[in-house]
């Protein structure tokens, strides 16, 4: 009897120790793993993580609750294509005038109005001198707050193409960190990205928009290099990103391995049947085209630049139609840093607009984007597992998706970092 009550007294005590468990209930939980809406959800989490997920209508509740009730729940959503340290009010030569430091303390204040929004993960495509992978480091130590990052160091591309910069004259002879020639000097870069704490890899494959100098449509890396960073990624297993506007380059990428294509503006339906057929995705940054005409010229862009912007933003939004249509892989990027960083769910309207279900916007921003950074089992979803990364919305974002562009709370790993609610014992 003694031993009994003495093993009962334990567990009492031991019981008693143990933290409370953190309940959210809601009206409704947008489910992106069945494509369904969940009526009146109660989610339990502990030690960050979701550990049920049930009916609340018993209404009994034990631990910490966190009421969202005349609200919609949705787990975090994932940007898979920002610049947390490059500013929407400086384009063109006006960038000359920041340097990497002045970036790396601007991205604090970046990340901190992404996670706001709602926003609690990101892929960060190039940043000079690793201060993508500083600021990644000091989130996941605590210094500063901001979403899960995960970071491509220095942009790969060749030499005047469009992650080289072609600002300055030759009397200068500057290079960007990622310049790189044939695949023995691309795989020297891969290489050095990883050694010095990068994710994954971007490389550039065609020119771009906001680069000086560079044709938007015109392949830059033959498809040769571009299967030496897939060759040389993969085996250290991580993923690869292409930069791409320009049907040939889009196709080359394909065909090197590339796991996702950013931009495809002049995919074609040769390029969108390939994707398709190998499984590569599509992150089509189709909000940042009204931006970048309505305000880009006083923020510095060049006239170069608003004039290639006029010729690829339509038929960059024609050809995400098509894409759609015909089923192809495809995640949320949303380019933010061009355009002003907190407003990166804009774009789920425009794709809601241009062809996508309201859920297929919030799937493309949440669970592929999860499958696509190989972490489906800890974020984009609201599941038993998961990391408990979780927003809220008043009203029905599969009715009327602009409600995601307000999002009044956000949880991040179990961790509130946007109240709405007050906590009740």
């Amino acid at each position: 009897m003694r031993v009994k009550f003495f093993l009962a007294l334990v567990f009492l005590l031991l019981s008693s120790s143990t933290l409370a468990s953190t309940v959210i209930i809601a009206d409704a939980m947008v489910d992106v793993n069945t494509g369904k809406l969940v009526e009146n959800p109660l989610i339990t989490i502990d030690e960050g993580r979701i550990t049920s997920i049930r009916s609340a209508t018993a209404n009994q509740f034990t631990g910490d609750v966190i009421d969202l009730r005349g609200m919609t729940i949705l787990p975090g959503m994932i940007d898979m294509h920002a610049h947390l340290t490059s500013s929407s009010q400086e384009h063109g030569y006006k960038r000359l005038a920041s340097s990497q430091a002045r970036a790396a303390l601007r991205g604090v204040k970046h990340a901190k109005a992404t996670l706001m929004a709602g926003v609690t993960t990101v892929r960060n495509l190039g940043a000079g001198g690793f201060i993508d992978v500083a600021l990644r480091d000091s989130i996941n130590a605590g210094d500063i707050v901001g979403p899960r990052l995960f970071v491509s160091g220095p942009s790969l591309g060749i030499t005047g193409g469009h992650c080289d910069n072609n600002l300055l004259p030759v009397d200068y002879q500057v290079s960007s960190d990622g310049v790189a020639d044939g695949p023995w000097e691309v795989a020297k870069k891969v290489r050095r990205n990883i050694k010095y704490g990068a994710d994954l890899i971007k490389i550039c494959a065609t020119g771009g928009v906001l680069s000086k100098g560079t044709k938007v449509g015109v392949q830059q890396y033959s498809l040769e290099e571009m299967q030496m960073v897939v060759t040389e990624a993969h085996r250290r297993g991580i993923t690869v990103a292409a930069h791409a506007h320009g049907t040939d380059g889009i196709y080359a990428a394909i065909e090197a391995g590339v796991d996702s294509v950013e931009h495809a503006s002049f995919i074609d339906d040769a390029g969108i049947k390939l994707a398709k057929k190998n499984g590569t995705y599509l992150s089509m940054d189709i909000y940042v085209t009204e931006y970048i005409l309505g305000e880009g010229a006083a923020a510095g862009i060049l006239e170069e630049s608003l004039a290639k912007e006029r010729k690829t933003g339509s038929l960059q939004r024609e050809n995400f139609t098509k894409a759609v249509k015909a089923g192809v892989k495809m995640v949320m990027g949303t380019d933010a840093g061009v355009y002003p960083h907190g407003d990166n769910l804009k774009q789920l309207s425009r794709m809601v607009q241009f062809g996508m279900t309201p859920m297929q916007a919030l799937q493309a921003a949440s669970v592929n984007a999860a499958t696509l950074l190989n972490k489906e089992n800890d974020i984009g979803s609201i599941k038993v597992g998961a990391y408990a990364d979780i927003v809220a919305v008043k009203g029905k974002p599969l009715e009327d998706i602009s409600v995601m562009e307000d999002v009044v709370f956000v949880m991040q790993g179990g961790i509130v970092v946007k109240p709405y609610s007050k906590v009740k014992q």
